[in-house]
């Protein structure tokens, strides 16, 4: 039987403090605790423009592919409903040929989507393999891909567009590769900081006196390190793209009719007669791209803020 010491309260000896307790009022260490990834998934849930950029996007991304089922064919012809506003028949209205606008405005939505994604999935990737060479390997080989950049950056995007379109013609894989080649170099000078932050790294040099190439090492330890960053330059990038899209059917080099897009739905109302008297015509895919590219500019914003190392937790 244990003595009890003198002026210690019974019931109270030999019980340990418990190590179990929870952080402090407030949640003190709580941040500490939290993995990068689940800081990063706080601050942009804490992004309130982010939040539902985040929301809009879906729908925006949503509602086109299920064009199908919502609105009928978008090239249509109805002749007994030639450039009549909106009613119950047509939400939208119809075009100058009978179209329903509304169905081309959810189709023209694919299109337009389509070209962003994927010309900034194209810049994306080729911006990480150049920036990448570049920062890991230096010297000579940096200054070429950089000098080759700057060309590249120094060249207007619809010029390359005009150009390409003229040569094979204009068509949805002529915008995809004319804005991928000439978006490039955003991400590939992000990539090329990381890798120049990377390539004195112990674990870098220890690797690479293991017998580890340059590819194992771009593979393994850069796209890795260089991924949240590019994601952010990946999101303005399809905004960017968007617009580019947009301009281009927009003059007659993008998309051609009768396929739908938000463009060259644009086009068909150039006429100041039409602008005026049939707003109809290029309000839905006025706004439609506004709101696209609004949400994903808030994405982006949302993204770069979360990532950011300094940012709050």
């Amino acid at each position: 039987m244990t003595a009890t010491p003198a002026g210690a309260p019974a019931g109270k000896v030999g019980k340990k403090p418990s190590m179990e307790k929870g952080p402090g009022p407030g949640g003190a260490g709580r941040g500490a605790s939290a993995s990068p990834r689940a800081r990063a998934v706080r601050r942009f849930r804490r992004n309130r423009l982010a939040v539902a950029g985040s929301a809009v996007l879906g729908a925006v991304v949503l509602v086109p592919l299920l064009a199908p089922l919502i609105a009928g064919h978008p090239n249509a012809v109805d002749l007994d409903a030639v450039r009549q506003g909106p009613s119950g028949a047509h939400w939208f209205g119809t075009d100058t040929s009978g179209r329903d606008v509304f169905a081309r405005t959810l189709h023209a939505g694919r299109v337009s989507l389509l070209v962003g994604l994927a010309a900034a999935l194209g810049a994306v990737v080729v911006g990480t393999l150049f920036g990448s060479v570049s920062g890991l390997f230096g010297g000579v080989i940096d200054n070429v891909i950089m000098r080759i950049a700057d060309i590249v950056m120094s060249f207007p995007t619809v010029v390359v567009i005009l150009v390409l379109a003229g040569i094979v013609g204009p068509s949805v894989t002529v915008l995809i590769v004319a804005i991928g080649l000439t978006q490039w170099p955003v991400a590939g000078r992000v990539v090329r900081g990381v890798t120049m932050s990377l390539r004195d790294r112990e674990y870098i040099q220890a690797a690479e006196a293991s017998g580890a190439n340059a590819w194992w090492l771009i593979r393994k330890h850069i796209v890795p390190a260089a991924l949240a960053p590019v994601t952010v330059t990946g999101t303005l990038a399809v905004a960017q793209a968007i617009m580019l899209e947009t301009t281009a059917s927009f003059l007659g080099l993008g998309v051609r009719p009768p396929q739908a897009s938000w463009g060259n739905m644009l086009n068909d109302a150039q006429n100041l007669t039409l602008i005026q008297t049939m707003p109809w015509l290029w309000i839905p895919p006025g706004v439609a791209i506004a709101v696209t590219v609004l949400a994903v500019n808030f994405v982006g914003d949302g993204l770069r803020d979360a990532v950011t190392p300094g940012g709050r937790t």
